[in-house]
């Protein structure tokens, strides 16, 4: 990383810490294939959602980050 790392740089190094243990089970496997990236990008999407849900602060990542937050999008019981 650069002595002057951007806002992506750290985005991207905070969204690594939160997904340690699967870059650390992804350095054991010997052959990849395309079942098993569909694995790991199903399980870091589902460790993102929960992540999400588990803040104290929803939208904390983005802020952090500089990023907007997002607004939710209407429920059914709304529309």
């Amino acid at each position: 990383m650069s002595k002057k790392p951007s806002r992506i740089d750290l985005l991207e190094l905070d969204i690594d810490l939160r997904l340690a243990d699967l870059w650390r089970e992804a350095g054991e496997i010997s052959e990849w294939n395309l079942e098993v990236v569909a694995a790991f990008m199903r399980a870091a999407y589902g460790k993102g959602y929960c992540d999400a849900l588990t803040e104290d602060a929803p939208g904390s990542l983005c802020q952090d980050h500089g990023y907007r937050v997002p607004s939710r999008r209407a429920s059914v019981a709304e529309r």
